[in-house]
């Protein structure tokens, strides 16, 4: 029975590596192109709720977006309850480029972040043409000169409806180097970026930190009013414009970066805990079935090779390396030393811990909490 079971979480392993999209490898990354030839015109789009700590440079570096077209930069002060709209009115804009908006009060059936960009998204479809973009983007990015064009340059070459980026992730504090890059492991994991970019695969999948829209994508699935309860909402928005028969890149960010801290392991089990049990669909039978399979992908290795004998424990060893093997390209992505493999096992039971918080918070009624708002459903 055990011998079984470690050849079952070798055997998972073995796809994991060699058939899941090399999930576990460099991926994509972007970098600076040059400008297109005939810039189109883009909107930039930004909600912001109680960012006065980041709002300042976030849109001073979109501002001074190297770019030859119209760019229009469109913020939504999304009820905050600091000075994020004084900061943002107060800014230099030499070429005419910022809207702030004052958001309007959220209704019934809409998450607090995707009423914020409707709002943005009906301005921005003023701000540009036919053949314009808009450019979605959070109040904690920093984006370098050359990132709009760059994006844009690539959304035209490969006749792309969306091009998203993981921007680079802060990894700082003891806690993010300790979890931060599971996290795009685990996301790459969840959504290989090879399959998303393939229109053979199901899968589709974006990073809220920049998604750059072709407006007809846009206004093909119906605008953002489309996915206007969803509380995963980059990944839904792929989904919608990938089903309609958009095509989508992922990859990874040279020229744009986050600049959020999570100074404590209690800040990321809140940025996992927010979302997990809705990725689920608040299901207990598919929360059930995740934690057996994450525990025999990550926690049967380990505890096989520790207390396991004879040939379970060589599997079980052999399977514990092959995990480890497969993250060595994300610690060099984030320069760190190839020993933080070795406590991987740890750092899928805390996000596993995380994910099972989700689903009590929720059966509690509380839901997912964010920016002091809670929603207890995708509608409410």
């Amino acid at each position: 029975m055990l011998f079984g079971t470690a050849l079952t979480s070798l055997g998972a392993w073995v796809y994991l590596s060699l058939f899941h999209g090399n999930f576990w490898q460099k991926g994509p990354i972007l970098d600076p192109k040059p400008m297109p030839a005939a810039a189109p015109d883009v909107a930039i789009v930004i909600p912001a709720r109680d960012e006065a700590e980041s709002i300042g440079a976030c849109l001073t570096s979109l501002l001074e977006q190297d770019y030859d077209g119209k760019v229009s930069v469109i913020l939504i002060d999304d009820e905050s309850t600091d000075d994020t709209g004084d900061i943002a009115r107060a800014l230099p804009d030499p070429h005419g480029r910022l809207t702030v908006i004052t958001g309007a009060k959220r209704p019934a059936g809409w998450s607090g972040k995707l009423w914020a960009v409707h709002q943005g998204e009906q301005e921005a479809l003023t701000r540009i043409g036919p053949y314009g973009y808009v450019l979605l983007t959070d109040a904690d990015i920093m984006h370098a000169p050359e990132h709009l064009a760059s994006l844009v340059a690539k959304a035209r070459e490969d006749d792309l409806d969306l091009v998203s980026e993981m921007v680079a992730l802060n990894c700082e504090s003891s806690a993010e180097r300790f979890l931060v890059p599971a996290f795009v492991y685990f996301f790459a994991m969840l959504y290989p970026f090879s399959r998303i970019a393939s229109e053979r695969s199901r899968i589709a999948g974006a990073a809220g930190g920049t998604i750059l829209l072709r407006r007809r994508a846009l206004e093909r699935i119906g605008g953002i009013k489309a996915l206007r309860g969803a509380l995963i909402d980059d990944c839904t928005l792929a989904a919608h414009i990938k089903r309609s028969g958009g095509r989508l890149y992922l990859g990874h960010s040279a020229l744009a970066w986050s600049v959020r801290p999570y100074r404590g392991m209690k800040d990321v089990w809140h940025m996992i805990a927010r979302t997990a049990y809705v990725q689920l669909r608040y299901s207990p039978a598919l929360l059930l079935a995740t934690i057996v399979g994450l525990a025999m992908i990550w926690l049967l290795p380990i505890g096989l090779a520790l207390f396991g004998k004879g040939r379970e424990r060589r599997i079980g060893l052999l399977t514990y390396l092959v995990s480890c093997l497969t993250f060595v390209p994300t610690l060099r992505r984030f320069g760190l030393p190839l020993w933080r493999a070795i406590p991987l096992p740890l750092v899928a039971a805390f996000y596993m811990a995380a994910t099972i918080g989700s689903a009590i918070d929720h059966h509690r009624g509380v839901g997912v909490r964010w920016k002091n708002r809670s929603y207890t459903d995708e509608t409410s």
